[in-house]
C-alpha cells in the first residue's frame, strides 16, 4: 500500500475506489463483516493490502463450463474477509447491499478516482474477448443487480474514454448484461489499465487477457 494511501477506507482515492470496485462487483457485505473475490493471488493480496490486512482464503474449485455442463474445469479461487465497522458503513456511504437487502450504488463519492473504480469494477464483473468474426475486442459487464449496471453504465458515460454502450439486456441465467461498443472497447481497455504498471491496481490475469485481445484486434 502506498505511502499516501488514506487510513479510511471510505475516503476517495485510487486504492479506495479500486478496492471498492472489487467489492461492489465480486463481493458480499454484512453488518460486521464483507467478503471479496479476486481472479488470482496477486489481486486478493493488494486487496487485502488495502483493507488492512484481510484474510485471503485460497480455494481449488470445481465450475461446468457453461454450455456443456456436464464438463466440469478446476479453478483456483481468491477471497478476502475483512472485518469491522468499515462493512456496515460502506453500505450507508455508498448504497451497498447488505445481506438481503438490495443495494442503490451510490458511488459519486469515489468518481474523482474513475479509472480504477471502473477497473475494478472490469476486472470483478466484467468480461473481455477477442472476437475473431470481427476482428474486435469485446468488453461487457455482467451482473445479478441492474441497478448496479445502470451505475456502471453512468460511469462510463462520464469518464474521460469515450465508451458507448448498448442496452441493458438479461442473461440466460437471470442476470443482466450490456457491452460497450465493439470500435470503442479497445480505446476503453487501453484507458483504464493506463498506469496501473506502477500503482499495482490491477490483477495480472485479467490485464494479461485485454492486453493480448488488443494485440490480436491489431493484427488483424
Amino acid at each position: 500500500m502506498s505511502d499516501d494511501a488514506p487510513a479510511d477506507l471510505l475516503a476517495c482515492h485510487p486504492e479506495t475506489a479500486y478496492f471498492w470496485g472489487h467489492v461492489v462487483g465480486d463481493g458480499d457485505i454484512d453488518a460486521d463483516e464483507l467478503t471479496v473475490r479476486a481472479p488470482d493471488e496477486e489481486c486478493a493480496d493488494r486487496l487485502a493490502a488495502i483493507g488492512g490486512g484481510g484474510a485471503v482464503d485460497h480455494r481449488r474449485i470445481e465450475r461446468p463450463y457453461a454450455h456443456d455442463t456436464s464438463i466440469t474445469r478446476t479453478e483456483d479461487e481468491y477471497s478476502v474477509t475483512v472485518t469491522g465497522d468499515v462493512a456496515g458503513r460502506a453500505s450507508a456511504a455508498f448504497g451497498l447491499p447488505t445481506g438481503d437487502e438490495r443495494g442503490g450504488y451510490r458511488l459519486d463519492a469515489l468518481t474523482d478516482a474513475d479509472q480504477q473504480l471502473l477497473r475494478g469494477l472490469l476486472e470483478s464483473c466484467g468480461t473481455v474477448c477477442f472476437k475473431s468474426s470481427s476482428g474486435t475486442v469485446g468488453i461487457s459487464f455482467v451482473h445479478d443487480s441492474r441497478t448496479l449496471l445502470e451505475t456502471i453504465d453512468g460511469l462510463l458515460e462520464d469518464c474521460p474514454a469515450d465508451a458507448p454502450t448498448g442496452e441493458i439486456q438479461e442473461t440466460s441465467s437471470g442476470g443482466y448484461w450490456f457491452g460497450i461498443d465493439d470500435h470503442a472497447a479497445g480505446d476503453f481497455g487501453q484507458w483504464v489499465y493506463d498506469g496501473s504498471e506502477e500503482t499495482g491496481l490491477f490483477a495480472p490475469t485479467r490485464r494479461r487477457k485485454l492486453l493480448r485481445s488488443l494485440e490480436q484486434a491489431e493484427n488483424v
